[in-house]
């Protein structure tokens, strides 16, 4: 009987919806006003502007009047492109970004951002590797300068690499003992199982204590390259001068694979 009466209450909703269709009352309601408010949202969205340097990489931006950016480089290289053997590279390299380059060594280049009150940020998924910055859009020159050093001079210090094993493998430690985590990792291992994407993004324990120097610049010469790079920025940013700056800071990211050069 219950039943019987969810039905009927579901049969005469629908009456109604039908009858009310038939009236420009309907125009009214503010669910449909809120329908044609987030059409002509749609149609304000800034355009997004996209050009190529000529080693492939890509510039892609959208201008606002803000006085603020978020600019980033993004790189097609994640766990899903790691073997067994370097399963866990990608993140590791993550973790080192903001330890020093070559022209900002040790903890220089995060006195550099803060200097300029930005916001630096990373992260890794098994599709891609992020680096990230929020500043004020007048230090778009300084931001762009800066994520180029972090993609292209990363100086992969050895005590650094030493102390960034350690944090990595509690981190890791913290995440087992997540129930949630341990379960979507189990299945996406199951859902993938047999091929790359199969594989976590941190990689297992004992790869993490076993990488060494040699096995993270050789996955940063052979995956870090500029077909597989974008340099995206949003806020109060002009397409032109990202462009500009893309060319002087990272037209020298080589895009050649090194299975091609030989």
């Amino acid at each position: 009987m219950a039943a019987s009466a969810v039905c009927r209450a579901a049969c005469s909703g629908t009456q109604v919806l039908l009858r009310t269709r038939r009236s420009p009352a309907l125009l009214r309601l503010p669910a449909l006003r809120g329908t044609a408010t987030f059409a002509q949202a749609l149609q304000s969205v800034p355009e997004t502007q996209v050009s190529i340097l000529d080693n492939g990489l890509r510039v892609a931006s959208e201008q606002s009047s803000h006085a603020t950016c978020t600019v980033g480089v993004w790189i097609d290289a994640g766990s899903r492109y790691e073997t067994e053997k370097n399963n866990g590279a990608g993140y590791f390299l993550e973790h080192l970004a903001f330890k020093g380059t070559k022209n900002r060594p040790g903890n220089a280049l995060e006195k550099e951002v803060e200097s300029i009150g930005a916001h630096l940020n990373a992260y890794s998924t098994r599709e891609h590797t992020a680096y990230l910055i929020k500043a004020l859009s007048k230090d778009l020159p300084k931001v762009v300068e800066l994520l180029a050093d972090i993609v292209q001079n990363s100086s992969l210090e050895d005590s650094q690499i030493e102390k960034e094993r350690d944090v990595i493998l509690r981190e890791m430690q913290e995440n087992d003992a997540s129930m949630q985590n341990v379960v979507f990792d189990y299945l996406h291992a199951t859902a993938f199982q047999g091929t790359p994407l199969a594989q976590a993004v941190e990689g297992p324990s004992e790869n993490v204590r076993r990488l060494s120097r040699t096995d993270l610049t050789d996955y940063l010469n052979r995956h870090y390259k500029a077909p597989r790079m974008v340099l995206a920025a949003a806020g109060g940013v002009e397409h032109q001068q990202l462009l500009d700056l893309a060319q002087k800071h990272l037209s020298s990211v080589s895009r050649v694979y090194e299975e091609d050069a030989a």
